[in-house]
């Protein structure tokens, strides 16, 4: 399940690194006591859509919009109940509306664009490496996130996998800041096979790491 969110226009600048300002305001619309700090993330959401780039941050437009997607469709109605008691945002916008639109019904193998960055963490004794396409066990630690996701969704895990499309010429690293944190990140069209219902799972939920806070959600 998905919900689309359009926006009013900003009344102050929206900063290039904005994306905590994004996870802050949903966990505003979750409620205080929620459930999701610290755990790990069986949703997704987008950056900003339809924005103008200027030198100091991004400007909306009058078609600007962001998503929301879970897995969970009581947590698509608890972010529609927060948004109904305070529509507010940040940097001036509010919601002016918002879409929910029901799964679509994939094949068992699906190409996938990103609407953000696929996050990738691995431990390497005392460190953490950030993983991406470069690296060989890219597509295995893509795969054993959304595996885990599966099963902590009590969902059959079996005979599905997430590679690199490799027929798309050129796949990207981005790094990202988040709150003063560097995040190496890959921007590339990914494949998704499985049974429908996996398939379906992956665009609810994201790939990768940090989903819940605006890394690797599906267009």
């Amino acid at each position: 399940m998905r919900l689309y969110i359009k926006l009013s226009r900003n009344s102050k600048i929206i900063p290039f690194n904005y994306q905590h300002l994004l996870t802050g305001t949903i966990h505003k619309w979750l409620g205080e006591e929620n459930e999701e700090h610290g755990n790990r993330s069986l949703y997704s959401f987008s950056w900003l859509q339809k924005t103008i780039k200027t030198h100091h941050g991004f400007n909306l437009t009058a078609d600007a919009y962001f998503f929301i997607s879970a897995h969970d469709a009581e947590f698509i109605k608890r972010i529609t109940r927060g948004i109904l008691l305070d529509p507010n945002t940040f940097c001036g916008s509010k919601v002016n509306e918002i879409q929910l639109k029901q799964t679509p019904v994939f094949s068992s193998e699906e190409v996938f664009v990103l609407n953000s960055p696929i996050l990738l963490r691995k431990r390497e004794q005392e460190r953490v490496k950030h993983v991406t396409y470069l690296d060989e066990d890219f597509n295995q630690l893509l795969t054993e996130s959304l595996k885990g996701k599966l099963r902590i969704a009590r969902l059959a895990d079996e005979g599905v996998s997430v590679a690199l499309d490799k027929s798309y010429p050129h796949p990207q690293t981005k790094l990202v800041d988040y709150k003063g944190i560097k995040n190496r990140t890959t921007l590339a069209p990914v494949m998704v096979s499985g049974s429908p219902e996996q398939v379906a799972f992956a665009w609810q939920v994201g790939l990768g790491n940090s989903t819940g806070i605006g890394f690797g959600a599906i267009k």
